[in-house]
């Protein structure tokens, strides 16, 4: 019976490893979302998009899909859209519709990881902004002539990366975040209930796990602690029936920062109800908050709000 005991206790000794080292491959590949194509075809209102490649961190490339304006002395600015996890660009069409209608280019970027940009060793929100960063680095080069406005519009991770990528950076004149989360922490807290795994002591060390292979703590990249910081004004989009996202989530970023505005929408976290009225509403509180109105006369083609 003693020997029994001894033999199993060293069998789950030796085990432990194993199991360790199983459930911390599993997380790393749940770092990695799977890919989602694009659409066949182009927006039948669009003009058929030009394709980039836009070098990014880690020597990888990120796709892009370009849509100038015909006219440049007519252009309000530069929108960059940024997708959630898992998306592509073309997920932001309907916003890339109606901003290019406004007078806006816009660039629909590809995260690392997704769509049609290079693999890369995994996904997170710290890389999302990196991959920001490089657009909005290749839109201030390719545009400098213009000296236009620079806004973003960012999707669920892609606005919480635009939350912090805005916060370190001095020549964004507008941000819009569409369905942001508050904080990592939460996100995860409802990621690990789906798989029923206790936030103490498994979830807490899920975590400090995910810190580590990241390279940062949750509450230095957290957009509730980085939207104090964005110096440029700040609307917040979110949907009234968001049950991935809360609402409470924009109510608490919206009271963290001084120059952001909650506009509460009708619908969930993916799809709005009328996302055409929508996004005319964004576009309208761009043109009174980005400073692109102050660059254009007033023609019949572009009506800033008063």
């Amino acid at each position: 019976m003693g020997m029994n005991m001894v033999w199993t206790g060293e069998i789950v000794l030796a085990l432990v490893p194993v199991v360790v080292f199983s459930a911390l491959g599993w997380l790393r590949r749940e770092l990695t979302p799977a890919r989602l194509a694009h659409p066949d075809g182009s927006d039948p209102v669009l003009p058929t998009p030009q394709h980039l490649r836009i070098p990014t961190h880690n020597d990888r490339c990120l796709f892009a899909q370009w849509l100038p304006q015909a006219h440049p002395k007519q252009t309000l600015g530069t929108a960059v859209l940024m997708h959630g996890w898992g998306g592509n660009g073309s997920q932001l069409m309907p916003a890339a519709r109606v901003l290019h209608e406004q007078g806006w280019n816009v660039l629909l970027p590809d995260a690392r990881s997704h769509g049609l940009s290079d693999q890369d060793t995994f996904s997170s929100l710290p890389r999302f902004a990196e991959d920001l960063d490089a657009a909005l680095n290749w839109v201030l080069v390719h545009e400098a002539a213009s000296r236009q406005p620079v806004v973003m519009l960012g999707h669920s991770l892609g606005a919480a990366a635009a939350i912090l990528c805005a916060s370190r950076r001095q020549d964004v004149s507008a941000v819009v975040s569409v369905s942001a989360f508050a904080h990592p922490e939460q996100v995860m807290r409802r990621w690990l209930a789906e798989y029923h795994i206790p936030f103490w002591p498994l979830g807490w060390a899920v975590n400090r796990y995910i810190e580590h292979v990241i390279g940062h703590r949750f509450d230095d990249i957290a957009p509730v602690c980085r939207i104090g910081l964005i110096p440029c004004p700040v609307l917040l989009v979110h949907g009234n029936r968001d049950n991935i996202v809360p609402l409470e989530c924009a109510v608490r970023l919206r009271d963290a920062a001084s120059k952001a505005t909650l506009l509460e929408a009708a619908g969930g976290h993916e799809s709005f109800d009328a996302p055409e009225i929508l996004y005319q509403q964004v576009s309208q509180w761009l043109l009174r908050h980005s400073g692109a109105c102050g660059r254009l006369n007033q023609t019949d083609d572009v009506r800033c709000p008063r």
